[in-house]
């Protein structure tokens, strides 16, 4: 009976101390697994941040690529320090990547090297590209053009990827029509009928169905979070490009980018 006891006694011994160990190894692993996120995270940052603080563009498109590119690098940098699990690591990664898209396109634009290839964005690829400049009227007169080529008419970049969970192709844009599912996380009402409008048949791109059922990953969903998109840090971008607050129509247009005229798609306020 001693023997027994004896043998309970050092089992449970060993049992605790192999639980404290495991414990110990796994918080371990989990603190090293977001100190690589978060260093990851903050070398694609300091990239970003030094393309933006070197660069400014020559034309309205280039300059206008720039200016997004600050303000995910805002967003990006606000996103890092708040980061505390590997999850918001990554989404500030996710940041300032889509910064560097944008800087490359300006660079492209401006006849500079791109720089080294930068990974895909969540969802870029699912989200495919614009294949032909195509322009859209709503019902209350105002259009939007999509187009493969930057213009005067264009000026507005995506690099394409997931925003709140839906697609938006590569492209150039006559207006930054993602941006406020982009600061809110959500999409407005009409947006799937502009998407079909904008989109259908168009080779490379989602379908209509693809876009209304929303399952493009978590991170465009969560990008609002991450970067804190909402005002603050549209607002703090300031002179790059005017990022700041009126979204609605004006000569300003979207984002200070020439004549968006406005966001009101298919009698819903976008």
């Amino acid at each position: 009976m001693s023997l027994l006891l004896l043998l309970a006694v050092v089992g449970g011994a060993v049992f605790l101390l192999s639980n404290r160990t495991g414990g110990g190894s796994r918080k371990q692993l989990e603190q090293e697994q977001l100190d690589d996120a978060l260093a990851d995270a903050k070398r694609w940052t300091d990239r970003l941040g030094s393309q933006v603080l070197s660069l400014a563009g020559s034309d309205t498109a280039s300059t206008q690529a720039m200016a997004d590119a600050s303000e995910r690098y805002t967003a990006a940098s606000a996103a890092l320090a708040d980061a505390r699990t590997v999850k918001q690591a990554h989404l500030a990664r996710e940041s300032a990547l889509e910064g560097l898209h944008y800087v490359n396109a300006a660079r492209e634009l401006m006849g500079m090297p791109a720089g080294p290839p930068l990974p895909e964005l969540e969802g870029q690829r699912r989200a495919g590209r614009v294949t032909e400049q195509r322009t859209i009227t709503q019902e209350d007169g105002t259009t939007v053009t999509a187009s493969p080529h930057a213009s005067e008419q264009t000026p507005h970049y995506y690099p394409g990827g997931a925003v709140a969970g839906r697609p938006v192709p590569a492209g150039w844009y006559s207006a930054a029509w993602w941006a406020p599912a982009m600061m809110t996380g959500m999409w407005a009402a009409s947006s799937m009928m502009f998407y079909s409008a904008m989109f259908a048949g168009m080779a490379g791109t989602p379908s209509s169905e693809e876009f209304a059922a929303g399952d493009f990953g978590d991170a465009g969903g969560d990008m609002g979070d991450a970067g804190d998109m909402g005002g603050d840090a549209g607002g703090d971008v300031g002179d790059a490009g005017d990022m700041g607050g009126d979204f609605g129509g004006g000569d300003g247009g979207f984002f200070g980018g020439g004549d968006g005229g406005g966001f009101d798609f298919g009698g819903f306020d976008f």
